[in-house]
């Protein structure tokens, strides 16, 4: 029998003792992370999927597992040899987990599901509690998590040192961060808040920890009223710097796993708690005469970068691509020479990152994906999947780091040696997206959704589609995915505004052939106000060539070319005084024009 089976059938016999028919395992934590530390990696436990995005459910007789396009490839063969069925979200003929438990539990006299409410958001299990209650009567349990009991090895919650993230970097202390949360707060006509979400806990105190892989933040809660602040922690993680930066700022500091009395007892007349943040068990513990339920203010607030942080964001891309460089002057000699495989350069980026001031590790674990393995749209090479590289064909490689001014967010397409026409001619179309979406200006506050289909357009225009989204907002030394805006097909209402970041990231994903990506990070700059209002453009942070070898320059408009060309010019001027002799001169090719002038 499997580790995964074993798992399962320890899951069941809890089951049958709790009379449960089925226990759902979403991918979140107490404070609905994107990534969660390893404590609350249930689903990856229980099923062995470990992407960053699905569910699984197990019954008595079965066990699926939902996730979207980007894992379809890699859940797959993650998921061989168990008895999960992958369930792909967004495709036709996909039940919804509601649907699949209803045809399931049918079957059965057990028609109660189980859930740990204090790791799903109040918006998500009030949904599920709806959907289930139309598929014959099945009842949801929120207060029972059967991992406690079988996980036997489940690690601790983490207690990584925090550190304050000094003022030089953020460019406003803690104090003001505070005053401008509580004043947005008083337009939403809500007396305080209660904030779940680690980067924006980060954000708000201007501190950092590591408790979360490649994420700098701590496990935390943050209670605000009109007058007090309140942070919820594992008391031992504070470093005395951190602890006299609360302490000047008047914040109180009390046991992480309080929140709970601490809601029961809130002084104020109402609360702001976001549904889709706070978790429903937390929800359900507030005693407050009202509960505003509205979008958290934080969000938004921290997606406007300081000046302090827009020129930190520079500085950043400005070290991460200087390490490019020097990786991109290595890399296809190095291929050519023989004995490189995927993780062989991810480690050797990673070490040249390294090696720059500031550097405090990964944004995200490498995504190097060689031929095929491109087409697996977050593919993590393992051991068992170490593809050796080879002087032909397209290497995908998505990569950033975490420098205390900034955090870098990038994906190259490299041709490592000869290419089909195919493989050029999509490469050139997606080119041509990630280039026509940075030459846009556009009005102030319109949507990432408005914004969509210029990066898709001459891809739709070949019968081509991607299911990822567009572009995400970075953060500042803080999550390398952050909202809430977003360039993507399905509607995002959040307006876009100058000092937000944004990534462009169009691709294309041919299984089983290659893929191919080209993400630089933006940032919303001004651009001109007329009788129709205020209009935005972009300025292009990342600094790193674009690889010219795919291209079929005769897709390119001239206005395309002389992007392109810009841009490299631009490279080239910013990073070559940092270089040396060799290295500039290899910059200076890999940045010359398309067309010889």
């Amino acid at each position: 029998m499997t580790t995964i089976q074993q798992r399962i059938e320890a899951l069941r016999e809890e089951l049958r003792r709790e009379h449960l028919g089925a226990f759902i395992f979403p991918t979140t934590d107490p404070h609905h992370s994107e990534y969660t530390a390893d404590h609350w990696k249930g689903r990856e436990w229980i099923s062995g999927f470990n992407g960053s995005a699905g569910t699984a459910v197990v019954t008595l007789h079965s066990a699926a597992l939902w996730t979207d396009s980007r894992y379809f490839i890699a859940a797959a063969q993650q998921l061989e040899g168990t008895e999960y069925q992958l369930m792909k979200m967004k495709i036709e003929g996909t039940p919804t987990m509601a649907e699949w438990l209803g045809g399931e539990l049918s079957r059965t006299d057990c028609h109660e599901v189980g859930i740990d409410g204090m790791t799903s958001s109040a918006n998500v299990i009030e949904e599920l509690v709806r959907d289930l209650r139309q598929q014959g009567g099945i009842t949801l349990r929120t207060n029972f998590d059967p991992l406690q009991r079988i996980w036997t090895d489940r690690p601790a919650i983490p207690m990584q040192p925090i550190v304050p993230q000094p003022i030089e970097y953020t460019g406003e202390d803690t104090r003001s961060k505070l005053t401008r949360i509580r004043q947005a707060l008083r337009r939403q006509h809500a007396d305080g808040m209660l904030m779940a979400a680690l980067d924006d806990i980060a954000w708000a105190l201007n501190l950092r920890g590591s408790d979360v892989h490649c994420c700098p933040v701590f496990v935390s809660f943050l209670l605000l009223t009109t007058q007090t602040a309140t942070l919820f922690v594992h008391e031992g993680k504070l470093t005395p710097a951190a602890r006299q930066s609360l302490q000047q700022a008047g914040v109180a500091i009390a046991p992480y796993d309080s929140v709970r009395e601490a809601l029961a007892r809130y002084p104020e007349y109402n609360i702001l708690a976001d549904p889709d943040e706070v978790s429903y068990t937390l929800m359900q513990s507030i005693r407050a005469q009202q509960t505003v339920r509205e979008p958290s203010p934080v969000p938004a607030l921290k997606a406007v970068k300081s000046e302090t942080e827009q020129a930190g964001f520079r500085q950043a891309m400005l070290r991460d691509g200087i390490a490019l460089v020097r990786f991109l002057r290595w890399l296809k000699p190095a291929v050519q020479a023989g004995g490189q495989t995927e993780m062989s350069i991810d480690r050797k980026l990673t070490a040249l990152r390294a090696e720059q001031p500031l550097f405090r590790g990964l944004s995200f674990d490498t995504i190097a994906a060689y031929g095929p393995h491109g087409a697996i749209v977050h593919y993590e090479a393992t051991p068992a999947t170490d593809a050796l590289l080879r002087p032909e064909g397209l290497l995908l490689l998505d990569s950033g780091g975490q420098y205390q001014d900034g955090t870098t967010d990038i994906t190259r397409t490299i041709a490592l040696g000869p290419l089909t026409d195919e493989q050029r001619r999509i490469y050139t179309l997606v080119l041509k997206g990630h280039i026509q979406l940075q030459m846009l200006c556009f009005p102030d506050g319109a949507s990432g959704t408005q914004l969509d289909a210029i990066a898709r357009r001459d891809l739709w225009s070949e019968g081509l589609n991607f299911l990822h989204g567009t572009g995400h907002g970075v953060g500042s030394y803080l999550n390398v995915h952050e909202g809430p805006h977003q360039i993507r097909m399905e509607y995002r209402p959040a307006p876009l505004h100058a000092g937000m970041t944004i990534t462009d990231e169009p691709g294309i994903y041919l299984e089983g052939k290659f893929g191919v990506r080209i993400e630089n990070t933006l940032l919303i700059q001004p651009y001109t106000e007329t009788a129709f209002g205020r209009f935005l453009r972009f300025e292009t942070l990342t600094l790193c060539p674009i690889d010219k070898a795919p291209i079929m320059p005769e897709l390119l408009t001239p206005a395309e070319v002389l992007w392109l060309d810009n841009y490299h010019e631009t490279v080239y001027q910013k990073l070559s005084p940092h270089l040396d002799e060799a290295e500039r001169q290899w910059l200076r090719e890999a940045t010359a024009p398309i067309f010889e002038r």
